[in-house]
């Protein structure tokens, strides 16, 4: 089948069959969300206290697509042969424990947590399994890779992510269970296995990432029965949305959509246009739009799962390194994003120096002002309407973006409508 059909089933019309294959897994309608009592409500918020204070997470796309280096969705869109692809497993030898490079520059970061492709969309597990030899410890790694990284991650302080594709090109019944029951039956257990493998052979896992679920539906995937092995596995993970269910959070891809009030989300994005290793792909985003993305996420009460695509041999391209690197001394000097307790954070992307930064709305007064990466206090007036920062050097004191602290009388509260309303009399 190709991308395009694969898009169409799912729904996503025309337009969205002229995206590039990144993104085609983002095209699905997300499913709905069900009234819950108070009790699960509860027993969510406690399995994702983390997830909410960690803010920053790495995601690596790393396989056998990773040899060829021309992104991750090269097999279906270059049309290779399934017995032509499965060459590749011998020739992925990545060094030994490449993984830990991944987990020390995520931490350098700033990120506090990881999430590794355990299988894509070309079938290839990166972990030891009964199922298949097609796996890293049967084909040319000779080893768990997937045992190397959770090793890694654990090393560093960092939670433990599971990416696991349901929908598959190498299983012969990855298609032909959408309309044959014994087909269905065979595949079915063969994904719900691996998932008992993952979440039985490592330890604690904190998070488990589905994707794409084509052709089956929840029903067809037996996405209820699923989440249930799960969580009585490993009782405080956390999912999210890809496998039919709500799960525990959303996943807008390449864009920053926060979803409804009190839906928890997490904005999965590259540093290039790829997700796997592509050699070619030069479109690399500045640390500055890196930085923004983050705060921004921060802001809107989300997360940020920012990509590697490491090579082959497991290495990460130079100019991810040099991107996280300067994400990372940012992060080290402006580790809140938001606000915390009584303290606001204000963030400016665009240092205009002078009296000439103000911002509307803040309906809690501001005791003082500091900047965050000097501590050097800053004046500032304030009326019902703003806050106006006053004498403010002229060069930005921090690079690429420059953090103001307040520190308020209570609990910091914004109604940037506020001085509209008022100039018309509304309140």
């Amino acid at each position: 089948m190709s991308r395009r059909d694969y898009l169409k089933l799912l729904g996503a019309g025309a337009a969205a069959a002229a995206l590039p294959p990144a993104e085609a897994r983002a095209q699905s309608n997300p499913p709905p969300v069900p009234q819950e009592s108070a009790e699960v409500k509860a027993d969510r918020e406690r399995r994702m206290k983390w997830w909410h204070e960690a803010k920053f997470g790495m995601f690596i796309h790393w396989g056998l697509y990773s040899v060829l280096g021309r992104h991750e969705w090269v097999q279906e869109m270059e049309g290779i042969h399934a017995d032509e692809y499965l060459k590749l497993a011998k020739e992925f030898r990545p060094k030994p424990n490449a993984a830990r490079e991944w987990a020390q520059l995520a931490k350098r970061a700033g990120q506090r947590y990881m999430v590794m492709t355990t299988k894509h969309h070309e079938g290839f597990c990166l972990f030891d399994t009964k199922t298949t030899d097609f796996c890293a410890p049967k084909q040319g790694p000779g080893r768990d890779l997937v045992r190397e990284y959770v090793e890694a991650a654990r090393a560093e302080g960092l939670r433990v992510g599971f990416y696991y594709s349901l929908m598959d090109w190498h299983h012969p019944d990855g298609a032909r269970c959408a309309s044959d029951e014994a087909a269905r039956r065979r595949f079915v257990d063969y994904i719900h296995t691996h998932l008992r493998e993952l979440l039985t052979n490592y330890g604690k896992v904190d998070v488990l990432w589905y994707d794409v679920s084509w052709p089956l539906d929840a029903k067809g995937w037996e996405s209820e029965k699923m989440n249930e092995m799960v969580f009585r596995l490993q009782p405080d993970i956390i999912v999210n949305n890809r496998n039919k269910l709500a799960g525990d959070f959303s996943t807008p891809e390449q864009q920053i959509t926060a979803t409804e009030v009190g839906r928890a989300w997490e904005s999965c994005m590259t540093m290039n246009d790829s997700w796997g290793y592509h050699r070619a792909d030069d479109g690399w985003k500045q640390p500055r739009q890196i930085i923004r993305n983050l705060i921004t996420c921060a802001h809107d009460g989300g997360n940020y799962l920012l990509n590697i695509g490491p090579k082959a041999d497991g290495s990460v391209p130079l100019e991810s390194i040099a991107i996280l690197g300067a994400v990372g001394r940012w992060t080290a000097r402006n580790g809140s994003f938001s606000r915390r307790g009584h303290t606001l954070y204000f963030h400016v992307h665009y240092w205009p120096g002078g009296d000439g930064l103000a911002f509307a709305g803040l309906q809690t007064k501001v005791k003082s002002a500091r900047l965050l990466a000097t501590n050097r206090p800053v004046r500032f007036e304030q009326d019902e309407y703003r806050v106006r920062f006053l004498r403010l050097p002229v060069r930005a004191p921090d690079t690429p973006v420059t953090t103001i602290a307040l520190e308020c009388e209570s609990e910091p509260r914004q109604d940037e409508l506020f001085v509209r309303r008022r100039e018309r009399g509304q309140v």
